[in-house]
């Protein structure tokens, strides 16, 4: 089964293409690394929620679109080596700088596939 990196988070609407220009890097430096996939999408049906829902969860504030991405890999050993290249990479530090999302309201996870179509 594969292993999946997911992560969900707020980017200032105003800036989006600075956001989408760090996303390709982004793109970029996982799959240099080893990803199999990798794959970021931008907030088009996400409602607000009563009890729990993604705006909710990144704490969303006006002027804010929500973005979501993962990558995928072989199992969790191989993203773990793969991360640790990744975050190693200085590409990565210059767009950390001056980012257009909010990072510290991210929310970020691994998982383990269950259930595939392929």
């Amino acid at each position: 089964m594969a292993y999946i990196d997911l992560f969900v988070i707020p980017v200032l609407q105003a800036r989006e293409d600075d956001y989408r220009k760090s996303a390709e890097l982004g793109r970029t430096v996982w799959m240099e690394h080893g990803a199999l996939t990798y794959l970021e999408c931008r907030a088009d049906d996400v409602p607000d929620g009563k009890l729990t829902s993604l705006p909710m969860a990144v704490k969303l504030e006006p002027g804010e679109i929500i973005y979501m991405g993962f990558a995928t890999y072989r199992d969790r050993a191989h993203r773990d080596a793969v991360k640790a290249l990744v975050f190693a990479d200085p590409r990565l530090e210059d767009m950390m700088k001056d980012s257009p999302a909010a990072m510290q309201r991210m929310i970020w996870g691994g998982f383990e596939g269950v259930v595939t179509s392929g």
